[in-house]
């Protein structure tokens, strides 16, 4: 986050405070308390980019939300929202994509502090070791994730997700086998080298560009239990529960802060994605 973004949020954060305070109060009252999922990438002693919370801003981060709202997974979430009435904020933690340095502090932590989370691989980079496009553009060779540490995960606890095979832009994608590959075949890859069920799906990128209606339906034929985006939004009690949006929380303590604590303003500006299950086009023959 840009230096003049953060001192605009220092202003903004604590001047709306009092409102939120009362707003969330008034929600919880109303059984109408949000349903959270954030979202981290890259936990690491750098701030290599805009994807990447240094470690110390992690610990923090975590020890804040620990302290203030229930730490659920994202089964739980799922269950919360189903029901008409939410009287407890609640937040879900998930990552996306698996870096190797996440191994060294912050899933270490969350597993000793029992607070759950998923996470969401892309199957390319931790079945070969490649590292990620979108780091290596930038000139940076972050090591993924390998099987045998995914499954040391889940042995403690951590829930493994699908997250493409090589995290391409799903809302430019036309051709209907390539989409099954990339989402169907690569999460089977994906359980076959676990030895784990991998039950939830997370979009590339998740803005509102890379969703589209045929990612929901293959999702929903595929049997998967739930579709993660990451535009920002907030999940609330009597909701759909098998698309949950998430707010990506990577960098300053602050912007996780704002974002948990109820931003009036992403109240009004963030827009629910919409989607339909009609069926639009042939179904692979290979669909679940």
């Amino acid at each position: 986050m840009p230096l003049w973004k953060q001192i605009l949020l220092g202003l903004y954060y604590p001047a709306t405070y009092p409102y939120r305070y009362w707003n969330n109060q008034r929600m919880a009252a109303n059984g109408r308390a949000p349903v959270m999922v954030v979202l981290f990438h890259r936990i690491a002693y750098d701030w290599a980019n805009s994807w990447t919370t240094h470690t110390e801003t992690f610990v923090k981060d975590i020890r804040w939300l620990k302290s203030r709202f229930e730490m659920v997974s994202l089964a739980e979430a799922q269950r919360r929202i189903r029901l008409p009435q939410n009287d407890k904020p609640c937040v879900a933690v998930t990552f996306d994509d698996g870096y190797a340095v996440n191994c060294d502090v912050a899933l270490p932590m969350l597993i000793e502090e029992q607070i759950p989370c998923t996470y969401f691989v892309t199957t390319e980079n931790v079945l070969n070791g490649n590292t990620f496009e979108h780091d290596t553009a930038m000139g940076n060779h972050f090591e993924p994730n390998t099987i045998a540490q995914l499954r040391d995960m889940a042995d403690a606890g951590i829930e493994i997700g699908a997250h493409t095979r090589t995290h391409p832009h799903l809302g430019r994608i036309v051709d209907a086998n390539k989409r099954y590959d990339e989402i169907v075949a690569a999460r089977a890859d994906l359980q076959d080298a676990l030895g784990y069920p991998v039950r939830r799906f997370a979009v590339p990128f998740g803005q509102h560009e890379h969703l589209s209606d045929e990612v929901f339906r293959l999702c929903r034929e595929s049997k998967f239990d739930c579709v993660v985006s990451a535009y920002g939004g907030y999940n609330w009690p009597g909701g759909d529960p098998f698309h949950l949006q998430r707010m990506g929380v990577d960098g300053p303590h602050l912007r996780m802060k704002n974002w948990t604590t109820v931003d009036p303003s992403k109240l009004l500006r963030v827009k629910r994605f919409s989607y339909s299950l009609e069926q639009t086009e042939p179904a692979m023959a290979g669909a679940v």
